[in-house]
C-alpha cells in the first residue's frame, strides 16, 4: 500500500509537503519506516528546514540501524540519524530534538571504537540531560538516562581505570539512579513496554535477578506500539530464557 503511494507522489512530482507528511506518518505508523523515510524526505525537499520534519527523518533513520546488514551501514545510518537531529536541534532546541542527538550519539557508540565510545557516552549523558532540563516530564529522556547509568555502572573497577588512564573517564553512574530514571519513565509511560523491559535490564547488571525477571515478564505481556518494540522484545526474551 505504502510503495504504491509513495510511487504515485513520485510519479505526479508532487511538491505538496502537506500530503508527504501525512502519508511519512501512516506509513511510520504501521512499522514501515523504510517508506516513512522516504515520505519524511520528500516532505523536507518540499518544505526545507522544517525541525519537525527533520527529527521526523532522523527517528526513521534511527529505527532503521537495526535492519542493515553491516556494521558500516550502521554506522552511516547512525551518523545520518545524527546529522539530521542536529539540524532539528539548530532550529529548535525543544527536548524531543535535543533527545534525538542523545540517542544518535549512543547509535554511534555501539559501532565505534573505545575512544569514540567514551566520548560519545559523554555526549549521551549531556544532552539526556538537557532534554529532561527542557522537559523533566520526558519518559524517553528518562529511559536513555536510565540505560546509560545502568551500562556505565556495570563496568568493573579495572575497565573504569583504564578509562580514567587513557581516556580522561566517565561521569559518576549508579544502579539506584538509572532504576530511579526508569521507574519514573514507567510513571510516565504506563503503556510503553520498554520502559520495564530496560528496568529488568538494570536490575540484572545489578545483579537482582528475580527482580529482572519480574519486569521482563510485565514487559513482555504488554502490546508492542512501535517499530523499536519488537527489538527491544526479542532483547528480554533472550535475557529471561538465559536465566531458565
Amino acid at each position: 500500500m505504502f510503495s504504491k503511494l509513495l510511487c504515485a507522489l513520485l510519479l505526479l512530482g508532487s511538491t505538496s509537503a502537506r500530503a508527504s507528511l501525512e502519508a511519512a506518518l501512516a506509513a511510520e505508523a504501521n512499522w514501515n519506516a523504510p517508506i516513512a523515510l522516504e515520505l519524511f524526505l520528500a516532505a523536507d525537499r518540499a518544505k526545507p528546514d522544517d525541525p519537525y520534519i527533520l527529527q521526523k527523518i532522523a527517528q526513521q533513520y534511527a529505527d532503521l540501524i537495526a535492519d542493515q546488514l553491516t556494521n558500516d551501514t550502521r554506522q552511516d545510518f547512525a551518523q545520518a540519524a545524527l546529522a539530521y537531529a542536529q539540524r532539528a536541534t539548530a532550529l529548535d532546541a525543544n527536548a524531543i530534538n535535543v533527545l534525538s542527538v542523545a540517542v544518535a550519539y549512543g547509535s554511534l557508540a555501539a559501532y565505534s571504537d573505545t575512544s569514540k565510545k567514551i566520548q560519545y557516552s559523554r555526549l549521551v549523558r549531556s544532552e539526556a540531560e538537557r532534554a529532561l532540563r527542557l522537559d523533566p516530564d520526558y519518559a524517553w529522556a528518562h529511559h536513555v538516562l536510565g540505560r546509560w547509568h545502568y551500562e556505565i555502572a556495570s563496568l568493573g573497577v579495572s575497565a573504569r581505570l583504564l578509562v580514567r588512564l587513557w581516556y580522561g573517564g566517565l561521569p559518576a553512574a549508579s544502579f539506584e539512579e538509572s532504576r530511579r530514571h526508569l521507574n519514573r519513565a514507567i510513571a510516565l509511560e504506563p503503556k510503553a513496554l520498554a520502559h520495564p523491559l530496560e528496568l529488568g535490564f538494570a536490575y540484572a547488571a545489578a545483579g537482582q535477578l528475580a527482580l529482572a525477571k519480574i519486569e521482563w515478564q510485565r514487559g513482555l505481556t504488554m502490546p508492542a506500539l512501535k517499530k523499536y518494540d519488537q527489538p527491544a522484545k526479542l532483547r528480554a526474551q533472550t535475557a529471561l530464557e538465559a536465566l531458565n
